[in-house]
């Protein structure tokens, strides 16, 4: 059976013509009004991003992309509570895909308590519900994803909301690149033998174990790492360099296939510092010695945030096709569907 043949099998949603269309999400945040008049002049001495999987995901890139130039510090909260710092000069971004995670509404009325700016990113739900009712800002996401799935118009939106409130700079030419990178290369992975599918064969039978940069490239670790956990079903593990080299790099002393059969996998760019690169290229010699491979996963595009990305567009793609190699569905998440029911009986108490 042809790739082709197993997509039309497996892929009963057709996720595979989403991403392909990933670009049109960014369509819609360029041409998407956003409606903040309310916090334009009120200065913030920190930020806080709510969320959780896929809705948290976009906060955390948003560190790596503009951690250099942020005006004030930043923090991505995964928790049912702010932290405790949090007052009337913090703004809050309150950022849940479907609107109803449990974790995000319980840290939104808290800061409405605390007296937090606060923003609502949102397809709808209880959280759109929240922002009407308390006059908030919001942000209306286009609805119809999963929030995996749902990435470019979760981080696009997040990026035109700092833009907006000066926090970071003008952002149009991001825009428009990001746009054309990720139009012409869903032309080119979605098309018979491409590079998305030819690391997920080799990925195959494998448990991923990826090491991206502090700092860099964090955020595409523990974004490839959700990928490969919902869209192929699969145990993965993510770590950092240089935190790695000081626990984690004696591990593989011990490797073995009948242990974990591993395959790492290196997330480089030109941009780190020497000292880390020198760092992969040491820890890339221990783990070859220990006995297993390496995927070594670098950008051609030409400055870091479109390499970045382009990287983040190929892990999306490498971990569909794993998930078609693997003959699972990328759209199943009954996991998390049953976890979340379960939590619902008895108001999740």
């Amino acid at each position: 059976m042809t790739i082709t043949e197993q997509i039309k099998k497996l892929d009963e949603q057709n996720q595979f013509k989403v991403i392909a269309e990933s670009y049109k999400q960014i369509e819609y945040v360029i041409n998407n009004e956003f409606d903040l008049t309310n916090l334009r002049d009120k200065k913030f001495s920190n930020i806080i991003v709510n969320g959780l999987g896929g809705s948290a995901i976009g906060g955390a890139l948003i560190q790596n992309f503009f951690g250099s130039e942020m005006t004030v510090p930043y923090h991505v909260n995964r928790n049912y509570a702010l932290p405790f710092y949090a007052d009337e000069n913090t703004l809050v971004v309150s950022f849940s895909y479907s609107g109803n995670t449990e974790e995000t509404l319980s840290a939104t009325e808290q800061a409405l308590r605390k007296g937090c700016g606060v923003i609502c990113v949102t397809s709808g739900g209880k959280l759109e519900e929240i922002a009407k009712e308390n006059s908030l800002g919001v942000v209306k996401l286009q609805s119809g994803f999963q929030p995996r799935f749902a990435l470019w118009g979760n981080f696009f939106s997040l990026v035109k909301i700092f833009e907006t409130l000066d926090f970071i700079s003008d952002q149009n030419d991001f825009f428009e690149q990001s746009l054309e990178l990720l139009k012409n290369k869903g032309d080119i992975l979605s098309a018979g033998e491409n590079a998305a599918l030819s690391y997920a064969q080799e990925l195959l039978g494998y448990v991923p174990v990826i090491y991206s940069a502090a700092d860099y490239t964090s955020a595409l670790g523990e974004r490839l790492k959700g990928e490969f956990n919902e869209n192929s079903k699969l145990h993965a593990f993510c770590n950092v360099l240089p935190e790695m080299n000081h626990n984690e790099i004696i591990g593989w002393e011990t490797f073995s296939e009948k242990l974990i059969n591993a395959k790492a996998i290196f997330i480089l760019d030109q941009i780190y510092h020497n000292k880390i690169l020198k760092r992969f290229e040491i820890s890339g010699g221990l783990i070859e010695k220990a006995g297993a491979e390496i995927i070594r996963l670098e950008s051609a595009e030409e400055n870091y945030k479109l390499r970045y990305v382009d990287l983040i567009y190929l892990g999306d793609w490498i971990s569909y096709y794993l998930a078609i190699l693997r003959k699972k569905d990328p759209s199943e998440i009954d996991n998390i569907y049953y976890l979340k029911d379960k939590l619902a009986e008895g108001n999740g108490k």
